[in-house]
């Protein structure tokens, strides 16, 4: 006997689980299915997240990351304020530390009015004296949008709304593929009305089975951070460089935590296999064949400067180099052996197998059947309420035959 569900949603991280959450809320009755491979939600990029709530001056205006962003910032914020979820409001300082950094300042203060965002000037002075531990920045931009939150306290919350709202949850099933009479999750087979593919890492190959993802593939690069085991004295605000916006790496930079500690972080190191967290935990030596290749494609080929990128990211393996790198924007608090690695996440970035070149905007494909998301990347915690309403008007608009 299958399970016959309405809407069967495979990856229970924020994503998959504000998706569920809103097809709740416009199909009342309708039978809802959230399937995840781990114990719990939130194992992976979700739940290894910084918790930053961006405010969406980076991106262009015409992209989707700039219209989420930041109305993704005021619906976290009220959605942690309402159910009492932690959040630290703490505000964003992006400084420039070389003449090459002024030009990414206007361009940030561009697209900050075209994204209608609060990006202000701030004399270096000034933000000085709000944060002492600066450097001698050339031109400093402050955004008091930005904050941080708990993500796994935010999925922890949805997710028991999801539960209450009769949302049927499906843990240690991962997607085994299809089967003639339906889509064999776990131990189980489901017949579903439409399937939705928010699996993170796994999501291009999931698409394959349904004749999408044919051009594109996820590179997997892994995020750590130096984590300071100790209340700090000094810094209280996020403090970030100036990025590079031909890529969507934002570079080291200060992280407040929600209760106050700093990280320092993170790298963007080219993983060997999609789950690359530790050491050899999880190697996958047919993934990493595959995923070498590419690596080496875009090594060859440098788009966006991977060459350069792969070699920096390299040397940000050591906590020496890590903190010199922090130490250009402002002076790192306490002593060296005070500063400890803390948990890696991986970053599922899609490429373009025709070119190697990064998908910088989120991406779905989909039609009648099933609707795939394939990039969702950073600031996906931040977009997570808009990115589902906006995926459920597609899934609705696919399932009607529009195209």
């Amino acid at each position: 006997m299958s399970i016959r569900v309405d809407y069967l949603i495979v990856g229970a991280g924020i994503i998959g689980i504000n998706i569920a959450l809103e097809l709740r809320r416009r199909f009342p009755n309708a039978v809802i299915a959230l399937a995840d491979k781990e114990a719990g939600a939130g194992h992976h990029a979700s739940g290894r997240n910084s918790g930053v709530l961006h405010a969406g001056f980076y991106y262009p205006a015409d992209s989707l990351k700039a219209r989420f962003t930041r109305e993704g910032n005021r619906l976290m914020r009220e959605y942690c304020l309402e159910h009492g979820l932690p959040i630290n409001p703490c505000g964003k300082l992006v400084v420039a530390v070389s003449e090459q950094d002024l030009a990414g300042v206007e361009q940030l203060k561009e697209r900050a009015r075209a994204n209608q965002v609060i990006l202000e000037s701030m004399n270096p002075a000034t933000a000085k004296k709000m944060e002492p531990a600066l450097q001698n920045p050339l031109a400093v931009l402050y955004a008091p949008a930005t904050a941080v939150i708990d993500p796994k306290a935010v999925m922890a919350s949805q997710l028991t709304q999801a539960a209450t709202a009769g949302i049927k949850l499906f843990f240690h099933a991962p997607f085994r593929g299809r089967t003639a009479t339906g889509i064999r999750i776990g131990h189980e087979v489901m017949t579903c009305g439409y399937f939705i593919n928010a699996a993170g890492l796994y999501a291009d190959q999931i698409a394959r089975n349904f004749g999408f993802s044919k051009d594109m593939a996820i590179l997997p690069f892994k995020g750590l951070y130096l984590k300071l085991g100790m209340k700090p004295d000094k810094i209280r605000t996020h403090i970030y460089p100036v990025p590079d916006l031909n890529n969507p790496f934002l570079g080291v930079h200060y992280t407040v935590t929600v209760d106050g500690g700093i990280k320092i972080g993170p790298t963007a190191l080219p993983a060997l296999w999609r789950e690359h967290y530790r050491g050899w935990s999880g190697f996958n030596p047919i993934e990493m064949m595959d995923i070498l290749v590419r690596e080496g494609r875009l090594f060859l080929n440098n788009r966006f400067g991977f060459r350069h990128l792969a070699l920096q990211e390299m040397k940000k393996m050591s906590k020496r180099t890590m903190l010199q790198f922090a130490s250009a924007l402002a002076i790192p608090p306490g002593p060296i052996d005070a500063w400890h690695w803390g948990p890696a996440g991986i970053r599922a970035q899609l490429i373009r197998l025709g070119d190697h070149s990064l998908v910088m905007d989120f991406h779905f494909e989909g039609d009648q059947r099933s609707f795939h998301i394939l990039n969702a990347v950073s600031p996906g915690l931040t977009c997570s309420i808009p990115f589902a309403r906006h995926a459920c008007d597609r899934i609705a608009s696919l399932m009607a035959g529009n195209t």
